[in-house]
Parts: structure tokens; C-alpha cells; sequence
């Protein structure tokens, strides 16, 4: 199994689909909710990397061994946002500015309530990765670094998304790696989502699996 790990120690808002019109959480909220206690060994866990490389599969399947939640970053977009993919348009900084928000008060609104969580988003560049690892100690993020004839093949065969296979080039271009110096897990996916689940789960956790509640827990 190929896996490379390097890790480090050190406008407006629209509300998304999964809101259901609930408000945006405060994150001076949260943050008083973590001093008083709750959720103390919580962790909310990014799956980042280019279209294609698997996000949403590996996220989707870590949140279930985990028994946690997990939320897919293309249902944070706007609709114009969706729209504009769909015409093969690429997305700017300022479109991603509503969609980083969002996507950072779902984890705001999870840490408040002490509950771990997992995420599948791009997080393209570094200042994105800063927005949504700043400030908050409990989030760590998992960089899949898929290769891009794999990226093209996946696009090629995936039905029914809004996102088109000739946008990937776009991405690629405006990709910045993790660098060395950043809070983010880098891992080269193995043959099946399921390997590389297990790889993600012993490089996030070697003490064994946390419990659904955030607290951690021998695996038995």
C-alpha cells in the first residue's frame, strides 16, 4: 500500500442544503463550548484533494467506520455557483468565499455540539486549507494525491454530476500542494477506498478508533 504521510506539528452568506434554515454557528460558540469542556478529544477530519480523487467515496466510508457524520462540500456551493461548473465555467476566489464559509460553519456547528465529524472538500490552495484549519485545533485534514490519469479516467466514467471533466485541468492549474509546513496528512491512495480508509485511520489515529463521541478508544 503506498502511502505517504507528512505530517506537522505544528458578502453575504447563503444557507447551504443542509442547513434546513438553521443559523450559521458562532464560532466564539464553539470555542466556549471546547473551554467548558465538551468535546474535548473531538476531531473533525478533512478529506481534501482535486476532483476525482476520491473525497466523497473515501470520506463517506471513513465517516461510516467511525459512526460519524458526514457532509459533502458540493452541496455547500451556491446555485450559482453549481450553475456556472455545470457550463464548464471554472470557479474564482470570490465564488469560493460563500462555499469556504459554509463549509466552516458546519464544522463550527459540530464542535459546538461535541461532535466529531468528516468533510470531503478541494481545499485547492494553501489559503483555503488555512480558512478552514485555522483556529479551529480539532480539525485535521487528509490530502488523497491521486494520480491524473486516474483523475481523468474517474471524471470520464462519473454520471450525473454537476462537475465536467474539462474542468480538471483548471484545477490542476490552480492547485497548490500541501507543503511541508502545513497541518495536512498527504496520502497516495491505495487500490480500493477501503485500503485507503484503513491508511487514513492508522495515520489519523494509532492509538486506535475514537469513539462516535470524539473520545478516543482502544480498537477492540
Amino acid at each position: 500500500m503506498n502511502v505517504t504521510a507528512a505530517v506537522n506539528n505544528d458578502a453575504r452568506p447563503f444557507i447551504p442544503r443542509w442547513s434546513q434554515g438553521r443559523p450559521f454557528t458562532d464560532r466564539a460558540a464553539a470555542l466556549r463550548s471546547l473551554r467548558h469542556g465538551r468535546g474535548a478529544d473531538l476531531v473533525i477530519v478533512i478529506i481534501s484533494g482535486v476532483a476525482g480523487s476520491g473525497k466523497t467515496t473515501v470520506g463517506a466510508m471513513l465517516a461510516g467506520r467511525l459512526a460519524w457524520p458526514f457532509a459533502d462540500a458540493d452541496d455547500f456551493h451556491p446555485a450559482a455557483n453549481v450553475a456556472k461548473m455545470r457550463a464548464g465555467i471554472p470557479l474564482t476566489d470570490e465564488d469560493r468565499k460563500p462555499w469556504l464559509q459554509a463549509i466552516g460553519a458546519w464544522m463550527d456547528e459540530h464542535i459546538a455540539r461535541g461532535e466529531s465529524g468528516v468533510v470531503g472538500c478541494s481545499a485547492l490552495k494553501r489559503s483555503y486549507r488555512d480558512e478552514l484549519l485555522g483556529g479551529r485545533p480539532e480539525a485535521r485534514m487528509v490530502f488523497l494525491a491521486t494520480d491524473r490519469d486516474v483523475l481523468t479516467r474517474r471524471l470520464a466514467t462519473r454520471v450525473g454530476h454537476f462537475f465536467p471533466e474539462q474542468l480538471l485541468a483548471s484545477q490542476l492549474a490552480v492547485l497548490e500542494p500541501p507543503g511541508p509546513d502545513e497541518h495536512v496528512i498527504r496520502v497516495v491512495p491505495a487500490d480500493t477506498p477501503a485500503a485507503t480508509v484503513d491508511a487514513i485511520i492508522a495515520l489519523l489515529f494509532p492509538g486506535g478508533l475514537p469513539g462516535r463521541d470524539g473520545d478516543h478508544e482502544a480498537e477492540a
